[in-house]
């Protein structure tokens, strides 16, 4: 005898309201980026940094959030979403006024540590409670889109609100659009949004957090200084550290009754090709994503607003392609869906690819981005999806941070891998192809960069300058054109993986199969296609 399992409850206008106020938090975390991107050269001329202090500015934000996911995902399980989520906006608030108000950049760097820290509290905690909220697929897939939707809209207007707050206000302006719009969560969390923990999670492991952090961490600054300077002895030194406390940390977590990431997550094939297609995904996204900018104001001469203003288009493609996936995967399966998305990607691959110097590559080159964000849109949404959904409730937070994570991490691996290629490919052209008479100061710095040839061609005689600069430009359009072909390869990698262990999910408006009568068997919490576990959740 068999029973039809019954529809998950519909979600009321009091989930929907708590969605909006999880949303305005997330779209605060991409801004962010954006914002900072512009305000780098105010910032640099009052505080002085140095070089490599910029560096540190600029990046330690993604470092610190990358790294500290898993551990603050975990430790919402352990104290509830909610008060994860309200805690985290008290340390951006705070975060964003030391930022705001620094006299130093040993200050700025100290405020953007304690940001990235904040914000990792803050993204898994929005994610695993739009989960629990959602309990009917189709509506958790959709507000699952909406989540990704509202990154896409913190890169798009996050450079459009920092050019007007620093035409009119001073650098430090651009880190107080974080204080109001977190306030929100602090003043609604508690009357609007549900509270959930793990009953039986017992204490966090402290030697775990440990060891994950010396794992994680390493690794990432290997990833960013492959990316930066490519392959040398510290970037091969700290992988080899990250990958020894990774090893420990696993096995670690193997004999604990209440492990820090619990391992049974990676026995679940959703689960594992879930990060697998988030990690490639990224990869193949991010690849060409952070060329593009340099691509328009180094080779088409484009200002820095006015390639911004060129790449809101590619986030405007993200947001329609994520709002799309929804309404396809109640009738095609999420596998079928991904895949056919990546063959949209493949064209704005060939598009940028076949981009020049001019207005026919700012056009080419943003067209392709559009259409490459457009393609990769359903992946963001079912990756994130599935590796929330195919843990058990208790364990949301945990699997929502593993997932943010491996996004993260194919985000950075994406522009270490074809940076490298770019960088080879531009100092291959450019050694030979360095204008003869061309001063030897000059010469090596259009070596280095085109960054550096662009400085270097304005202290030369006008013909010389513009002769260098040409050669300099001729190579890196070459770089940008073998760094879309990489990210196609990944791309189909990508597409290969997805058919091959995703293939069973159903789409998210197929009808439940019938179930033999209960059982007195001991519930896993695994569970293999995109409707996640539907156990009954527990509420402080």
């Amino acid at each position: 005898m068999s029973s039809i399992a019954p529809p998950p409850a519909k979600a009321t206008p009091r989930q929907w309201f708590g969605l909006a106020v999880l949303l305005l938090p997330v779209t605060l975390m991409t801004a962010d980026l954006g914002v900072l991107w512009l305000a780098t050269p105010y910032l640099a001329a009052d505080l002085h940094p140095s070089s490599s202090q910029i560096l540190w500015i600029t990046d330690l934000y993604g470092f610190m959030t990358c790294g500290f996911l898993v551990v603050m995902g975990t430790l919402g399980d352990r104290i509830g979403r909610r008060k994860l989520l309200m805690l985290g906006s008290v340390g951006v608030i705070v975060a964003s006024l030391l930022a705001a108000y620094s006299t130093s950049a040993e200050t700025l760097i100290v405020a953007r540590a304690l940001l990235g820290v904040a914000g990792a509290a803050v993204l898994p905690s929005t994610l695993s409670l739009i989960i629990h909220m959602f309990t009917d697929v189709a509506q958790r897939t959709r507000a699952i889109a909406m989540w990704v939707t509202s990154l896409s809209v913190g890169l798009a207007i996050g450079p459009i609100v920092g050019g007007v707050l620093l035409q009119s206000f001073w650098w430090g302006s651009v880190f107080l659009i974080g204080v109001p719009i977190m306030l929100l969560p602090l003043i609604l969390g508690p009357v609007i949004l549900p509270e959930y923990r793990d009953p039986n999670a017992g204490r966090i492991d402290l030697l775990s957090v440990l060891l994950f952090l010396l794992g994680i961490l390493p690794i990432i600054y290997a990833v960013k200084h492959l990316a930066e300077d490519g392959a040398g002895l510290v970037a091969l030194l700290s992988a080899v550290v990250g990958i020894a406390f990774s090893v420990a940390f696993v096995r670690l977590q193997l004999r604990l009754p209440n492990p820090l990431l619990d391992m049974k997550l990676f026995a679940n094939r959703s689960f594992t090709a879930a990060l697998l297609t988030l990690l490639f995904g990224m990869m193949a996204l991010n690849g060409v994503e952070y060329l593009v900018p340099q691509f328009m104001q180094m080779v088409s001469g484009l200002s820095p607003l006015a390639a911004g203003l060129w790449l809101v288009p590619g986030a405007v493609g993200l947001i329609a392609g994520s709002q799309l996936t929804p309404v396809l995967t109640r009738t095609v399966r999420p596998a079928h869906v991904i895949t056919g998305g990546l063959a949209v990607a493949l064209v704005g691959f060939a598009l940028i690819y076949l981009s020049g110097a001019g207005t026919q590559g700012v056009w080419l080159s943003a067209l392709g981005l559009t259409v490459v964000m457009f393609g990769v849109a359903p992946i963001s949404v079912l990756g994130t999806t599935l590796a929330g959904a195919s843990a058990p409730p208790e364990k949301a937070g945990s699997a929502s941070a593993t997932g943010q994570t491996a996004y993260d991490l194919g985000l950075a691996l994406g522009i270490a891998i074809t940076g490298s290629v770019a960088v080879a490919v531009y100092r291959s052209e450019v050694a030979e192809a360095v204008p003869v008479g061309t001063p030897a100061d000059a010469a090596e710095a259009t070596r280095d960069s085109i960054g550096s040839a662009v400085d270097a061609a304005a202290q030369l005689p006008a013909a010389a300058g513009e002769q260098l600069l040409a050669t300099a430009r001729e190579a890196f359009t070459d770089a940008f054109h073998s760094t879309a072909l990489v990210s196609a390869g990944i791309a189909v990698l990508t597409a290969v993986i997805v058919l091959t262990l995703l293939k069973h999910v159903p789409p998210t408006g197929a009808t439940p199969e019938a179930e033999p009568d209960p059982e007195p068997v001991p519930a896993e919490p695994v569970t293999a296609s995109i409707t996640g576990a539907d156990g009954k959740s527990a509420s402080e």
